[in-house]
């Protein structure tokens, strides 16, 4: 992002995506004064982040980490030596696949083995074209690099008997469980009760600052906890992160229903707009794509106006098969809500074309 674009950034004072812009004051504003501090991830706010983790989501331990690639690069360790195999199994379109720079093979010595569709969900039947015996199956919820769909419930539950029926683990990405939570309308706990071990993050949908927890039986979480500190995640004060993230939680978990409605009512509203489309639409979960047909210099230059207006929207789109069409992630959250849903149709009329 340019320096002046920057700027305008940081001068917004209305915003279309999650939270809004990324402000230090704001994240320092969700570590309290009073913060217990831990020491290497032992005691003070870490402590009691990981067990109101772990009875969110009905989990024996939890253990917290800095990152989501550490933590589950970390169980999926623990999963794959236990069962000495060393297959895992995910869709294509998986942040173990796309996100983190083949960290599972180069660093874990584990086989990445990729089932179904890129552009689709993964269901049960691609899993039955595997044969070979994983160490773990990884289902992510909901899948965010095709729009945040969710698999029907009974189809997520058919993905972790296959597992199960190989002797394999079953974790969950759950780097967005608490939109998919809301999208299934079910606890976190319900959900993760499917799943040997989940791993959570704090930062995306929650808006705290970095930071993830790992969940599952104790033995797990204990080894977990063992890879953390080989792996240079045992830093010698974990309480900043830890404090904002349990701040946030208690704060917006109980939100994520009204991210929810907000998300459709923003489909609605967009849906019939001249090169715009909604993918999915109706959108299951607080998170949605829209797909706009439009340039990039011309997206530049709306997403600018818009920001010297001080509506902040996106940095720049994503590129997609059509280079006609481009892409814009939308997570709800508080500063969506806050938006009259007239303002944000105006909006992506604007950014695309209209």
């Amino acid at each position: 992002m340019d320096p002046d674009f920057e700027a305008l950034r940081t001068a917004c004072d209305r915003a279309l995506n999650l939270h809004g812009p990324v402000r230090a004051a704001d994240l320092l504003a969700t570590i309290p004064a009073g913060t217990a501090v831990d020491r290497y991830g032992s005691g003070g706010v870490v402590a009691e982040l990981e067990a109101e983790v772990a009875g969110l989501l009905g989990m024996p331990a939890a253990v917290y980490l800095p990152s989501g690639t550490m933590a589950q690069q970390a169980v999926l360790r623990v999963h794959a030596d236990r069962r000495g195999r060393r297959t895992v199994v995910a869709h294509p379109q998986c942040h173990l696949f796309t996100g983190e720079g083949g960290a599972v093979e180069r660093l874990q010595g584990l086989v990445g083995r990729p089932a179904g569709d890129r552009h689709r969900l993964l269901t049960r039947a691609d899993l039955d074209g595997v044969a070979e015996l994983p160490a773990a199956l990884v289902v992510e919820l909901p899948q965010r690099e095709i729009g945040g769909l969710l698999p029907a419930w009974d189809d997520v539950a058919a993905q972790v008997a296959w597992a199960r029926e190989r002797g394999a683990a079953a974790h969950l990405d759950g780097a967005r469980l608490w939109e998919a939570a809301a999208g299934y309308g079910r606890p976190p706990a319900e959900v993760a009760a499917l799943f040997d071990t989940v791993y959570v993050s704090f930062y995306k949908g929650i808006g705290a600052l970095p930071g993830c927890c790992l969940a599952g039986p104790e033995d797990v979480v204990a080894e977990v906890r063992e890879w953390r500190h080989r792996m240079g995640g045992t830093l010698f004060g974990l309480w900043p992160g830890a404090a904002s993230a349990l701040s946030c939680l208690r704060v917006r978990l109980p939100r994520f229903p009204a991210y929810l409605e907000r998300a459709r009512e923003v489909a609605a509203a967009v849906r019939e707009l001249p090169g715009v489309r909604v993918v999915p639409d109706p959108p299951q979960t607080p998170l949605l794509h829209l797909l706009l047909a439009t340039t990039p210099e011309a997206f530049a230059a709306s997403a600018r106006a818009l920001a010297e207006g001080g509506l902040w929207t996106w940095a720049e789109p994503a590129t997609t098969g059509d280079p006609g069409v481009l892409r814009v992630e939308l997570s709800v959250g508080d500063a969506t809500v806050a938006l009259p849903v007239e303002e944000v149709r105006a909006a992506v009329a604007a950014l695309a074309g209209g």
